[in-house]
């Protein structure tokens, strides 16, 4: 199974493509390490925003998309044009999209930690919290 993880910050989607096939994991090398969204009021920036995100999981036969889910409320709430990516995301036609939250992606790591360390992945530092979202929801 292919996944691409999607960690939404302000005005970006910073995604991470991870497998899994017989236990072993594997990072695929990808085009873009995020998308970066410049004005959110503009339809033609949101649909270019979503064709390229569709034209992507396309491209490299990605089965599901896990969001990490942010507040919506409070301190840690998250920005409104990560809320309209995440809804243009959703709105792709045909695509899983799940979603994981913080203590969801603690706890599965707390059962099943990581056996390699983050800077060995060869995954850029942002990446991070995208990576972990997707180690925790293959590591069932």
């Amino acid at each position: 199974m292919k996944i691409c993880a999607v960690e939404l910050r302000s005005n970006e989607a910073v995604i991470c493509l991870l497998s899994l096939q017989n236990g072993m994991f594997d990072i695929p090398q990808c085009r873009t390490q995020k998308f970066i969204m410049e004005d959110s009021l503009d339809n033609q920036q949101m649909r270019d925003f979503q064709f390229a995100f569709k034209k992507l999981l396309d491209d490299y036969k990605v089965d599901k998309v896990v969001i990490r889910t942010r507040e919506t409320r409070g301190k840690f709430a998250g920005s409104a044009i990560g809320f309209k990516l995440e809804s243009a995301i959703q709105l792709i036609p045909d695509l899983n999209v799940n979603f994981m939250s913080n203590a969801d992606i603690k706890q599965k790591l707390k059962r099943n930690p990581m056996g390699i360390d983050f800077r060995d992945t060869g995954l850029r530092q942002f990446q991070e919290a995208a990576f972990t979202t997707g180690y925790a929801f293959l590591s069932r």
